[in-house]
């Protein structure tokens, strides 16, 4: 008889439908970004201001009360680590998942995200078609649509002479090839005549024949596109070759990280950004105290953009549990994810160090404010600082 009860309970446990997992406390939220490989100088800014996020909003009382914690998965400089920290990260039973660095791992990992209805906010995915991924996918990194064509006008107005432009973009990133083709058209838009377009690899550290080719062509202006250290080898390479004209970099150069790649020789190259740690806004300046205070240095653009995206979704479980009148950890974690990306697609309004900032419905950053920064390096030629182009 007791074999037989035991044998009854057991079928009952296995018949019984499995009881959906609550959220943990603290509220785990993903940070899939590349720490090692050629990308780890973006991940690297990207942790820092994440961490800074981490620490800021907690000791406001995190999401009415509740902590939340960082759990980051490294996404190394490819899709297939993108794709493996994204699994990861669903399987730790996230909330969300803030990343990846470039937006040619996003077309690789965020399917996954989507698939599993676990929101995505993009620290620094500026490619086209980021949002459109799907429903749960969104980013707080402004298109380079909107964002590129400033750096190039920033240019014409400081040298009005300026013609014949080449153009050099990493063939082998989703980012750069999406971003050149937005800065050609801007160069035809503006009349320009392109003179040169070069291509190159992220791996590429000798770019003897893409310079040849664009002093050959007599460029009065170089815009580039590509990650940091590539760009920066470049850019070295440009100057020691004997170019001696304008240089704009597109979002790839928007790291002090580059600073010991070229050196001295980054003086002067201009970058449109979506921040700048001088933006007299409140929160930013408690950010840009508080990372200074931690890594002895001012917070570049990934940085701050890193932290807006941990923000934006700790001000969407902030909203959800306002609207649905439930704790974030009261909640099966489907229904938890559910509500933060319905709280993050609301249209509700984010002051972040970026200024204030929303989401369409789409996933898409509504953004007022940019800025044109000009690289100006220390005696060191080792650091140096983006100083905003009057």
């Amino acid at each position: 008889m007791r074999r037989l009860l035991s044998c009854l309970a057991l079928l009952f446990v296995l018949a019984a439908p499995a009881m959906a997992e609550p959220v943990a406390k603290p509220i785990p939220i993903g940070i899939a970004v590349a720490t090692t490989s050629n990308v780890a100088l973006f991940g690297e800014e990207q942790v820092n201001g994440a961490r800074i996020a981490e620490a800021y909003f907690n000791a406001q009382g995190g999401v009415n009360g509740t902590p939340i914690k960082l759990v980051i998965q490294d996404t190394a400089g490819d899709e297939a680590g993108a794709v493996n920290a994204f699994q990861s990260l669903i399987s730790a039973k996230v909330v969300g998942i803030i990343g990846p660095t470039l937006s040619q791992q996003a077309f690789a990992a965020a399917p996954l995200a989507e698939r599993a209805k676990v929101p995505v906010v993009a620290p620094s995915n500026t490619a086209k078609g980021i949002p459109q991924i799907g429903e749960y996918i969104s980013r707080i990194s402004a298109p380079m649509t909107v964002v590129a064509p400033i750096s190039l006008k920033k240019a014409l107005a400081i040298n009005p002479n300026i013609k014949k432009v080449a153009v050099l973009f990493a063939q082998n990133d989703a980012f750069s090839t999406s971003e050149t083709s937005v800065f050609q058209e801007a160069i035809k838009t503006l009349n320009l005549t392109m003179v040169s377009v070069q291509k190159f690899q992220t791996t590429d550290t000798d770019f003897t024949t893409q310079v040849t080719a664009i002093l050959g062509a007599r460029a009065d202006l170089v815009v580039i596109s590509g990650l940091a250290a590539d760009s920066g080898n470049l850019v070295k390479q440009l100057r020691q070759f004997g170019y001696k004209g304008q240089i704009v970099g597109g979002n790839g150069l928007n790291s002090p990280n580059m600073f010991p790649v070229c050196g001295a020789l980054c003086e002067g190259i201009l970058v449109a950004q979506a921040y700048s740690p001088m933006a007299e806004l409140p929160v930013n300046r408690d950010f840009v105290k508080k990372f200074t205070e931690a890594y002895k240095k001012a917070p570049a653009q990934f940085s701050a953009q890193a932290f807006t995206a941990v923000q934006a979704v700790v001000e969407a479980l902030r909203k959800a549990e306002k609207d649905t009148k439930k704790k974030i950890t009261s909640m099966e974690l489907a229904e938890a994810r559910q509500a933060v990306n319905k709280a993050l697609l609301s249209g509700m309004v984010i002051h972040s160090p970026l200024g204030e900032i929303s989401l369409d419905r789409q996933g898409e950053v509504i953004q007022k404010q940019f800025y044109v920064s000009t690289i100006k390096m220390n005696p060191d030629k080792k650091t140096g600082a983006f100083v905003l182009t009057k």
